[in-house]
């Protein structure tokens, strides 16, 4: 008989925390307060890894996931947990990073940022594999703990209208000559033009190229193609259609940008995350601000046209390119400056060099930003610090160190970026006491 338990928690990934023979139980698609019975394919000397066999007992916040492939694709984790409490999930996540990795407590939480739970997914990588023993194509996501791709016809978190092409893109990739050296299709959706970028692996021949145009007019889409590296990425079909760009209309900025560079998956709420990120950030003009890990300018611009005049600091000369092209293009280059550096590596004298600023905004990846933290002093400490993250123990780790500096947490909260999913984005205001 398979062992029952109670589901205690989540933790970070969504999963139901119980605990069976001295172990802690981490079980995948139970929701807390539930009875299970579950299987592990992982077993460690203190913890399991598991998923749920069978529910015996249901959770009121259970909701029946909309997604046909849930369980077995392994793009999602929470769909079947009502999406208002998948923030509020979020919310306990950051609050139990902060306290337990960072003895830290905001003074105040922030009202959580929410978007639409369905459909919000702009920018995606996707796989694509012929199946022998299937004898088709498979084009989609890869399956839960697995390199194989998942059999999808659908997908109900990616833009709706890239949605609806996964079918026939399997059967287009199907019919080239190519179709093997075909491994990855890179999906960036812009407010006038759809890019599917492909990963060709062998040069697609003469027919090949006929049925990706007709594919593309028909489709109303727009094909590149690349060969080997992100730097050769190149637009195949048709090279007249429109660039790829997001708008932040309360700020009058427009950002173009292209298919491999960075840009958030959710434009909606990246809209609203710029909006609060400016509202704690309260830029004013003659102030000096510096915006640490700015890729193309996303923050930065904003933050020029209120006035204040802006360094941003990025690792990739080519994401530096592209936020000066961008400021050009708004007209903002006289507030702003732009550098390439490596900001893992920055020490107090390189952060010295850089002069004295008023406030910072940091929006690292998920390492965080420990070396740029640990680096003040109190000479060129600034008075605020308005703090983006994508990882609650990075974020947490971090903020013990700003507290060790002189600051004081003032409020955070978190922001539904990636709706369905156990990704954690939050924002966190630092004041210099």
């Amino acid at each position: 008989m398979t062992a029952r338990v109670t589901i205690e928690s989540l933790d970070q990934e969504g999963r139901g925390i119980a605990h069976a023979d001295g172990k802690v139980i981490f079980i995948e698609g139970a929701l807390t307060g539930e009875v299970v019975s579950y299987a592990s394919y992982r077993k460690k000397p203190s913890f399991e890894l598991a998923q749920m066999t069978e529910l015996h007992r249901a959770a009121s916040i259970r909701v029946e996931p909309k997604c046909a492939h849930y369980g077995v694709c392994g793009g999602c984790s929470m769909q079947h947990l009502e999406p208002r409490v998948q923030v509020a999930v979020k919310q306990r996540i950051l609050e139990d990073s902060l306290a337990r990795i960072g003895r830290v407590k905001p003074e105040t939480i922030l009202p959580a940022i929410y978007g639409q739970s369905w459909g919000y997914r702009e920018r995606a990588r996707i796989s694509a594999k012929y199946v022998i023993k299937k004898s088709k194509m498979l084009v989609g996501f890869h399956e839960k703990r697995s390199s194989f791709v998942a059999d999808m016809q659908n997908c109900e978190i990616l833009a709706p209208k890239i949605a609806s092409l996964i079918e026939p893109l399997a059967k287009l990739i199907e019919g080239l000559s190519i179709r093997d050296k075909l491994p990855q299709i890179e999906v960036a959706v812009g407010e006038h033009v759809y890019v599917l970028v492909l990963r060709v692996m062998a040069p697609p021949s003469g027919e090949d190229e006929a049925l990706l145009r007709a594919f593309a007019d028909l489709h109303q889409i727009q094909f590149w193609l690349q060969s080997k590296g992100p730097e050769t990425i190149v637009p195949f079909y048709p090279l007249d259609a429109p660039a790829l760009s997001y708008s932040l209309p309360e700020f009058g900025v427009v950002m173009p940008f292209a298919p491999g560079e960075f840009t958030q998956v959710n434009s909606e709420l990246n809209r609203v995350m710029i909006s609060r990120a400016m509202r704690l950030l309260r830029p004013k003009e003659g102030e000096r601000i510096a915006d640490f890990f700015c890729g193309l300018g996303n923050f930065t611009l904003p933050i020029a046209r209120s006035g204040a005049q802006v360094l941003g600091i990025e690792g990739s000369d080519a994401l530096v390119k592209r936020a000066e092209q961008n400021a050009a293009y708004n007209n903002l280059s006289a507030n702003t400056e732009f550098s390439a550096r490596n900001l893992f590596e920055m020490d107090e004298a390189g952060l010295v060099a850089l002069g004295k600023f008023d406030k910072w905004l940091i929006d690292p990846p998920r390492d965080g930003a420990m070396e740029l933290v640990k680096s003040i002093t109190p000479e060129i400490a600034p008075a605020l610090i308005v703090y983006v993250s994508c990882n609650p123990a990075t974020l947490a780790r971090d903020a013990a160190e700003l507290v060790q500096r002189g600051y004081t947490l003032k409020s955070a909260g978190v922001m539904n970026m990636f709706p369905q999913t156990s990704h954690v984005e939050s924002i966190a205001v630092f004041e210099r006491t």
